[in-house]
């Protein structure tokens, strides 16, 4: 059962689950399978009046669920981003079990941190440079093969990707003052990687664990990526469903394609291993085949998971059955 959302963190009674969002179409599924076993949770909109006492001494919730979006600054949430990090920090503080907490929320919104963590397991991921001036992007490319991709830090869904194929075409931009660098004005500079077969492999992993694999093919040209996308409007509106797919009309006519798929043991291990290390408790690792010399790269670290549309089609069970299952079991370890 949902209970009615706060707009201050400062409450009468405890909740044992709460879920805290700035998008409530994404996770419909959730809501729906927590209504179908009866647990009694609370929603918190960021964008809705919303506020907390740091100096509060009280623990409100056992299990706060961390599901703010890097690419909220896409939907005027750009400060939630920023007022999450403090919230989660704070919650922690007072012993409340964060679900995807501080630790996994800044490798969420920071692509150079998620480079930094690949570096430090020995992972290998594309050749990239970090800048926080467009002056330096120029600079930037000194070592690298064209074509690279300037890229936000803070990003989501594709978003703040632009390919350069040329030094000369980088110089006109940047000489044109219209580099875009983002919510916190830091990017990448980075090689682009042609990914072998036009696809690359999304890992989910669950409690540090393995869940599940998916091969998503994007459409010609485009960066973005989400899985659940390809059955959603970019608003997370759903619109008419197939007769045959079972699937959304938007995904043919932005042309992206997903299908499941197994992975070797070291690309589990690996993305088990990333998801660990920067304290995932849910969420995706995206790895690419690199079409120039055959290696893995790894290139993009998700503390947020929509999971896949239609999941049981095309990876043959409901994750959401799993991560409901996952909470269930955090919320009984905060009552022991």
């Amino acid at each position: 059962m949902r209970l009615a959302a706060s707009s201050i963190l400062v409450q009468e009674t405890a909740t044992s689950l709460a879920i805290y969002h700035e998008h409530p179409l994404w996770f419909r599924p959730l809501f729906a399978e927590l209504d179908r076993r009866g647990i009694s949770y609370e929603t918190i909109d960021a964008n809705r009046p919303f506020f907390f006492d740091p100096a509060e001494t009280t623990r409100r919730y056992s299990v706060f669920f961390n599901r703010m979006s890097p690419s909220a600054y896409l939907r005027d949430g750009g400060s939630a981003i920023f007022h999450t990090l403090n919230l989660l920090a704070h919650l922690e503080r007072l012993g409340t079990r964060v679900i995807n907490g501080v630790r996994s929320f800044t490798y969420e919104i920071s692509k150079a941190r998620q480079l930094t963590l690949l570096a430090e397991l020995g992972l290998p991921g594309p050749r990239s440079r970090v800048i926080h001036r467009a002056a330096d992007a120029r600079a930037a490319t000194e070592g690298l093969r064209f074509p690279i991709v300037v890229k936000a830090n803070i990003g989501g869904s594709g978003a703040g990707i632009v390919r350069y194929d040329s030094l000369g075409e980088l110089t006109a931009t940047v000489r044109s003052n219209s580099i875009d660098l983002g919510l916190d004005h830091v990017a990448l500079v980075q090689e682009y990687v042609p990914a072998r077969d036009g696809h690359i492999t999304r890992v989910e992993t669950l409690g540090g664990k393995f869940l599940y694999a998916i091969n998503v093919f994007p459409e010609a040209g485009s960066f973005d990526l989400c899985p659940a996308d390809a059955c959603q409007t970019k608003d997370g509106a759903e619109l008419e469903r197939t007769a045959t797919s079972g699937c959304l009309i938007d995904g043919p006519k932005r042309g992206l394609r997903v299908e499941g798929t197994d992975v070797p043991n070291d690309v589990r291990e690996a993305c088990e291993q990333i998801a660990q290390r920067a304290v995932i408790d849910v969420g995706g690792i995206e790895s690419m085949i690199d079409d120039r010399d055959g290696s893995r790269l790894y290139y993009d670290i998700n503390a947020l998971s929509n999971f896949v549309a239609d999941a049981p089609r095309v990876i043959g069970f409901d994750p959401h059955a799993k991560l409901v299952d996952f909470l269930e079991s955090e919320l009984n370890r905060s009552r022991s």
